[in-house]
């Protein structure tokens, strides 16, 4: 067991006034989980449903309004609760791959930096000769050569910037990826060769995948378990 969670809920409160006292409002309600190694669990539901919400709460990437009650345990550690260098040891176990390939890379630095970024901070034991041994193979397992690492993220294909995303989380050697609909931007061919690419790094890697979508197709393709 990797990742364990049990009865999770956000809410966020509304901006309202001193005499006015406004409804918080439920996003995620009482979500509970098991992720095992090495499987793919999809959460799936409607757009808008919290699936995202979810992703972030377990990066602890939300904002001071959230309202986050429940138990998230990884490795013997409440994800909700760590701070200072045990996050940090959290954040090289547990990784995320965001929706917009897009927006989720700096357009202004080139490849090699985007990779180094992560190990930089969260595998500072590593000398600069081993962080870039890591990356270049990094680069060669998603399926880029090895100068896309002295280019800029802006020069490369919705398909190819989705790799370098997938590399990015994979450069800290995580347990768990967070897959918060990684495909559903790219166009359809481009889906398969990013799904067939996440499922050789699974074999290869051992990972775990908390695979949020609303796309069924996606599902039937990767999913050893649904939640919904």
């Amino acid at each position: 067991l990797v990742l364990d969670i049990q009865g999770l809920s956000v809410s966020y409160k509304q901006a309202g006034s001193w005499w006015r006292r406004l409804p918080v409002i439920p996003v995620v309600k009482d979500l509970s989980l098991q992720l095992h190694k090495g499987e793919t669990l999809a959460l799936v539901g409607e757009s808008g449903c919290g699936k995202s919400t979810v992703a972030r709460t377990l990066m602890r990437l939300l904002d001071h309004q959230a309202q986050i009650s429940g138990q998230v345990q990884m490795q013997g550690q409440n994800v909700l609760q760590v701070k200072g260098k045990a996050l940090r040891q959290l954040r090289s176990r547990l990784q995320i791959i965001f929706q917009d390939p897009y927006g989720s890379l700096d357009p202004r630095m080139m490849v090699g930096d985007i990779l180094l970024e992560g190990l930089t901070a969260l595998r500072p034991e590593l000398d600069t000769k081993a962080r870039r041994k890591r990356i270049e193979t990094l680069v060669d397992q998603v399926g880029l050569p090895k100068n896309a690492l002295d280019r800029y993220a802006h020069e490369f294909s919705g398909g190819q910037r989705q790799r370098i995303a997938i590399a990015r989380a994979l450069a800290v050697e995580p347990a768990v990826l967070i897959c918060d609909e990684p495909t559903s931007a790219l166009d359809v061919s481009v889906q398969a060769q990013i799904l067939d690419l996440m499922r050789e790094l699974q074999m290869e890697l051992g990972l775990a995948y908390l695979f949020i979508t609303h796309n069924f197709g996606v599902v039937e393709y990767l999913a050893d378990r649904i939640a919904i």
